[in-house]
């Protein structure tokens, strides 16, 4: 048998609001389809609820503390060496490789691709050219395979617009949907947000509409094996940005007729560090010894196997100012999150609700004012995170209420925090070291006031990181590549 064609499909800032995730809003009837031919998985996570560091999981099959990018390439974060990636480990199998859209993750160079298309003036946050992107990705196909193709599309990135070039045809209006259950808070200016992105998700499933009838045309879909995916959750507050379920929980979806059996649902724990070795045992081929992830290529395929019992996810970065190290695991039932700087609040917490909001989909003081004391606990929480936080996901599946304290629940708190702490020792992740935070804690606040001054959101790239050489695991750093 000949190697399939790879199309990966990655979208930006949206949960599970999807048709076949059950959201009652969503119009998708593409990605319903795409789900209905092969398998979705119910319980799939990001690494970290913002763009590189997700990304970069994606394609090294490491944690960012793992791999190095450990916030946004816009902010000259980036990896620790010459590591292994899918563009590189397909190439080198005999793959043709390319790219639509943004890669977001440094240094580009690393990432061996035929095609490259990224006109900014097509797709973008501005821009949102479907039929572009979608001309570009069938011309790459028709070139002759196998081939590893990436579409990254932008929406549900902000800003949320409603409507571009006609698409979607009918936008949606606050009055027609509800807000989100992770959000807790209902208002009209947030259902009207609301509605915005749900008109995204409605333009993101016409854009991969487009993609997957390329593939139809030109004669592949049978060979090609699809996988959708986005990089994290929504930008609403304690979404994005957040170690909550709703930064980390995003859907995945596999399509590989012959292959994968249609309509088949796993709730395994799956994790973007899973994807490269998927990918590359779907292919035939050896992913590295030294990636993080595990394949679920046989959950896709229907198969009863040993699976992990827990999951493990971070914050570190995204810029300097939204520095804030977090590390996380859960199991079927509970969550523990670990939060080892009390100097400071969370980043989050104002960027979303501050008094110079940053971005416009977070719940306002004032409205948190309105909810339930339950809710307004929550988001002091958030802003002002204890060392450690503890969430029964059966009973709350949101992250409403911290039971650290709760006796009740000590036992299995003090286990998942073992579980947490052994993690950190296996996979190098420095921080542990309470020396090595508080560098990396100097060396944030150091780059902020020297670079960014009164602009703390602006872009500088008028400077390196010196954590790319002291954070690295043993034999890996950039200097030594």
């Amino acid at each position: 048998m000949s190697k399939p064609n790879v199309l990966l499909i990655v979208s930006e800032d949206h949960s599970q609001h999807l048709g076949c995730y059950g959201d009652r809003f969503a119009r998708t009837p593409v990605l319903d389809q795409l789900a209905a031919d092969g398998t979705r998985f119910a319980n799939a996570h990001t690494t970290q609820a913002v763009c590189s560091p997700g990304r970069a999981s994606i394609h090294t099959g490491l944690y960012p503390h793992q791999c190095g990018q450990i916030g946004l390439a816009t902010h000259n974060y980036g990896l620790f060496g010459d590591l292994p990636n899918l563009p590189r480990l397909l190439k080198s199998a005999g793959y043709r490789t390319g790219m639509i859209g943004k890669l977001h993750i440094n240094p580009e160079e690393d990432f061996p691709l035929d095609l490259w298309w990224n006109d900014r003036e097509q797709i973008s946050f501005q821009h949102r050219s479907a039929h572009r992107a979608a001309q570009e990705a069938e011309q790459f196909m028709a070139g002759g395979g196998p081939f590893f193709l990436t579409v990254n599309f932008p929406d549900a990135h902000l800003p949320l617009l409603p409507q571009y070039e006609g698409l979607p045809a009918k936008p949606q209006t606050g009055d027609e949907v509800e807000t989100f259950d992770f959000v807790g808070i209902d208002s009209a200016r947030l259902r009207q947000h609301t509605a915005d992105y749900y008109n995204c998700m409605s333009r993101l499933d016409t854009s991969i509409g487009l993609i997957l009838e390329a593939l139809e045309r030109q004669g592949q879909a049978q060979d090609t094996l699809v996988i959708f995916t986005t990089d994290h959750g929504a930008q609403f507050s304690r979404g994005k940005g957040s170690i909550y379920e709703g930064g980390l929980r995003i859907p995945l979806i596999v399509r590989w007729p012959g292959n994968v059996p249609g309509g088949q649902v796993r709730d395994e724990l799956v994790s973007h560090i899973d994807v490269l070795s998927s990918v590359m045992e779907a292919v035939e081929c050896h992913a590295p010894d030294t990636v993080a992830g595990a394949s679920w290529w046989p959950l896709a395929r229907g198969e009863t196997v040993d699976w992990r019992e827990h999951l493990f996810a971070e914050w570190t970065s995204a810029g300097p100012l939204l520095y804030f190290p977090q590390r996380s695991v859960r199991d079927a039932r509970y969550k523990l999150i670990m939060n080892p700087l009390q100097d400071r609040p969370h980043p989050g917490g104002w960027g979303y609700a501050g008094p110079k909001q940053r971005w416009e989909t977070g719940a306002t003081r004032e409205e948190i004012a309105t909810a339930s004391a339950q809710v307004q606990a929550a988001y002091e929480t958030f802003d002002r995170s204890p060392p450690l936080e503890f969430y029964d996901l059966q009973e709350d599946p949101w992250e409403f209420v911290n039971l650290a304290e709760d006796p009740q629940h000590a036992g299995r708190r003090d286990q998942l925090e073992a579980v947490l702490r052994q993690w950190q020792l296996d996979t190098d992740d420095a921080i542990a070291d309470p020396d090595v935070l508080q560098r990396l804690t100097a060396e944030h606040d150091e780059i902020r006031a020297r670079h960014y001054g009164d602009n703390p959101f602006g872009i500088n790239r008028d400077f390196a990181w010196d954590y790319l050489d002291y954070l690295a695991p043993p034999g890996i750093s950039r200097a030594a590549s």
